[in-house]
């Protein structure tokens, strides 16, 4: 046993030993652009962890949730009612797009959720601000991509960090942005006839 823990000691001691010297060469420090994209769950779940690591460390911070619409969540009402001076929270959506069924205001909606954006990510007091399934909006090319990245790459401000969410996220996007995550689909309870679960979905 003893020898067992000196030649474990050993090998985390060479490994410490190489990543002290990897993160010594990791100094540059940067507003990120971070897309979460994907058909599995917790693209909109991990940026609002986020929102709550922002508060934690007294950033400023803001969210624009796109096409959810008036969906009553958890995140929505925890963060308007307990955090409304920490994080601006905007809903610029009227709902999923199979239930509005009307393409014209979806667009002006995002239009106006997109203008909202751009003026919170502008502001010097905000940090962080969380685009909430704008993805959706870019797939249906209720925003311009185009547009969106040009702005994001040229006019975001250099420490600001912007997360866009949802599924689907289109190559431009994911090309100009710093970190990517795709939310794999390996099993969903809806599948097995699971309505969506207060705490869980929202």
């Amino acid at each position: 046993m003893e020898d067992q823990n000196a030649r474990h000691k050993e090998k985390k001691q060479k490994i410490k030993a190489a990543r002290d010297k990897m993160m010594a060469t990791k100094t540059g420090e940067k507003g990120l652009i971070i897309v979460h994209t994907g058909p599995g769950k917790g693209k909109s779940s991990s940026g609002f962890g986020m929102v709550m690591r922002c508060i934690a460390h007294g950033m400023p911070c803001a969210v624009v949730q796109f096409i959810k619409g008036n969906w009553k969540t958890g995140e929505a009402d925890f963060l308007r009612e307990r955090f409304a001076d920490e994080c601006t929270f905007v809903i610029s959506g009227e709902g999923f797009t199979w239930e509005t069924q009307d393409r014209e205001r979806d667009i002006a909606a995002a239009r106006a959720g997109w203008s909202k954006a751009k003026a919170l990510i502008l502001d010097p007091k905000i940090r962080f601000v969380l685009l909430d399934e704008i993805n959706i909006a870019l797939r249906y090319d209720y925003l311009d991509i185009d547009e969106v990245v040009d702005f994001l790459v040229n006019e975001k401000p250099e420490m600001t960090h912007v997360v866009l969410t949802g599924r689907n996220a289109k190559d431009e996007l994911i090309e100009a942005a710093d970190l990517v995550t795709e939310m794999t689909l390996v099993k969903h309870p809806f599948r097995a006839g699971i309505k969506a679960q207060a705490g869980v979905e929202f």
